[in-house]
C-alpha cells in the first residue's frame, strides 16, 4: 500500500505531505484548484524514496550540478535481501529434467562426475557444474556404398576387392545405439564418433570380403559376411572406448561393376545350367538307384530263402532216411512192409478205382466205386435185394453188373487166400508177393 500510495498520481493530495486536499491554506495563490507545481511532486518524491531507504524524510537531498537531488545508498537490509534472493535464484537454474531415453553428463568445471538418469534431476548451477543431454535410446542409420538408393552409388566406398582378385559393388547399411553408460565415452573419448563408426564399419567390410572369393560374396555368403562386419566393427570400437554398440549389419546389394555386368550375367547363366543339369542328374539316380537296390535285395533274399528250403528239406530228408535205416536195422521185414504199406495208402487214399488181382484167373477184376457213389449220392442206385426184386431179370443192368462182380471178388479173395505164414495172409494179393519180398526191386 505504501508503494501504491507513493506512485498514485491521481491522489489530490500526492506531493502534499499527506495533508488533506480541503486545506486550502497550503495551496499557493493563484493555483485555485490547477495542476500541483512540478518542483513540488518531485521534492515529495524524493521523501518519499528516501523514507524506504532508510533516510530521514524531512530533510532535502543535496542537490546536483544539474539541479536534482541525488539519492542516498541503499539500506545494508535490502542488499542483503537482494543478495538472498540471487542466491536462491541461482540455485534453482540447477534444475532440469531428463527426459525418458536421455541421461544428462555432468562436469565439474570441465572434468567428468557421474551421469543424471531420466527424470527430475539437480546438479550446481553453471558454472561450477555443467550437463550435456544425450539420447541414447535413438537408433542411428548410416548407408556406405550408396545415399538414399541403390542407384546413388558411391563408387569409393563401394568398391572393393575380393579374395581372388575380381573387384565388387558392395552396399550396406549400418545400426547402431549408444550403450547404457556409453555416454561418457560417446562425448569425450572421440571427437566424432557417428564419423568413427562409419570408418570402423567401412574398413571391417574391406577386410571381410578380402577374405572371401567373389563368388562367396556374390550368392551364399551374405548373411556371414555381415555377421562377421558386425563383430569386427564393434570389436574396433571398443579398442576406442566409443561407448557404441552396433545393432545390425544388412548387406543391400553386392554385385560386379557395371562395365564387367553382361559377361558376368553370361557366366551366372552358364553355372545355373550347369548346377540345373547336376540337381537333374543326381534327382535321377536317386530315384533309380533305390529301385534297383530294392530289386536286388529282393533277389537276394527270395535266393537265400530258397537255398535255406532246399538245405532244410535235405537235411529232413537225411534225418528221416537215418532213422527209417535204424528202424530197417532192427527189424527189416516189419520195416519193409511197414513202408510198402504207407506207400500204397498214399497212392490208393485220393484214389476211387479199386482193382483187384485174383489168382484164380487171369483178369482183373474193376469195381467202379466213383460211379456207384455218384449214384448213390443222386438217390439212383438201391440195395442188392430191392434191386433184384425190382428188376425184369436183365442180367446186363449196371447195378446188378457191378455186384456180382463184388460178390465175386469177395469170393475169389477169400478162396485165394494164402497161409499166414506168407504177407497174402494180411490181406495183400499174390500178385503183389514180389513187391513185398524186394520193395525196392524195381
Amino acid at each position: 500500500m505504501r508503494f501504491m500510495n507513493l506512485f498514485n498520481l491521481n491522489d489530490p493530495g500526492w506531493g502534499r505531505n499527506g495533508q488533506n486536499s480541503d486545506d486550502d491554506s497550503r495551496q499557493k495563490p493563484g493555483s485555485a484548484g490547477g495542476p500541483p507545481d512540478l518542483d513540488q511532486v518531485w521534492r515529495d518524491f524524493n521523501k518519499r524514496l528516501m523514507g524506504l531507504f532508510g533516510g530521514r524524510g524531512g530533510g532535502r537531498g543535496p542537490r546536483s550540478s544539474g539541479g536534482l537531488p541525488q539519492l542516498p545508498g541503499p539500506s545494508p537490509r535490502f542488499i542483503l535481501l537482494v543478495v538472498v534472493i540471487a542466491i536462491l535464484l541461482w540455485l534453482a537454474s540447477g534444475f532440469m529434467i531428463v527426459q525418458e531415453g536421455q541421461v544428462s553428463v555432468v562436469t565439474r568445471f570441465g572434468r567428468y562426475t557421474h551421469t543424471l538418469s531420466p527424470g527430475l534431476q539437480w546438479r550446481l548451477p553453471y558454472p561450477i557444474e555443467d550437463s550435456q543431454t544425450v539420447n541414447i535410446s535413438q537408433l542411428r542409420t548410416f548407408e556406405v556404398g550408396f545415399r538414399g538408393s541403390s542407384r546413388n552409388k558411391v563408387l569409393p566406398e563401394s568398391l572393393m576387392l575380393t579374395n581372388d582378385e575380381n573387384i565388387v559393388d558392395v552396399q550396406f547399411v549400418v545400426q547402431y545405439r549408444l550403450r547404457t553408460d556409453g555416454a561418457p565415452s560417446y562425448l569425450f573419448n572421440t571427437s566424432q564418433p557417428d564419423e568413427s563408426v562409419r570408418q570402423a564399419a567401412e574398413t571391417a567390410m574391406r577386410e571381410i570380403v578380402g577374405r572371401k572369393p567373389m563368388d562367396f560374396v556374390l550368392y551364399s555368403g551374405r548373411t556371414e559376411v555381415a555377421t562377421e562386419v558386425q563383430s569386427l566393427a564393434q570389436n574396433i570400437l571398443d579398442r576406442y572406448k566409443t561407448g557404441i554398440e552396433i545393432s545390425t549389419v544388412a548387406i543391400q546389394n553386392v554385385q560386379p561393376p557395371e562395365q564387367v555386368q553382361a559377361a558376368f550375367d553370361d557366366a551366372v547363366k552358364a553355372g545355373q545350367d550347369r548346377e540345373r543339369q547336376i540337381n537333374e542328374g543326381n534327382a535321377y539316380a536317386s530315384q533309380v538307384l533305390p529301385e534297383a537296390e530294392g530289386q536286388a535285395a529282393r533277389m537276394i533274399q527270395e535266393a537265400e530263402g530258397y537255398s535255406a528250403k532246399v538245405i532244410g528239406q535235405a537235411k529232413g530228408d537225411t534225418s528221416r532216411f537215418d532213422s527209417i535205416a535204424t528202424e530197417y536195422a532192427k527189424a527189416p521185414a516189419i520195416t519193409r512192409e511197414r513202408i510198402y504199406l504207407e506207400t500204397m495208402q498214399d497212392i490208393l487214399s485220393e484214389s476211387a478205382k479199386v482193382m483187384i488181382d485174383a489168382p484164380v484167373g487171369s483178369n482183373m477184376l474193376y469195381l467202379p466205386l466213383d460211379k456207384i457213389m455218384d449214384q448213390a449220392a443222386k438217390g439212383g442206385v438201391r440195395s442188392a435185394p430191392a434191386a433184384a426184386d425190382s428188376s425184369s431179370g436183365n442180367s446186363s443192368s449196371v447195378p446188378s453188373a457191378a455186384t456180382a462182380a463184388a460178390v465175386g471178388a469177395a469170393q475169389a479173395a477169400k478162396s485165394a487166400e494164402p497161409s499166414r505164414s506168407s504177407p497174402a495172409r494180411r490181406g495183400v494179393p499174390s500178385s503183389v508177393n514180389p513187391l513185398m519180398t524186394n520193395p525196392y526191386s524195381n
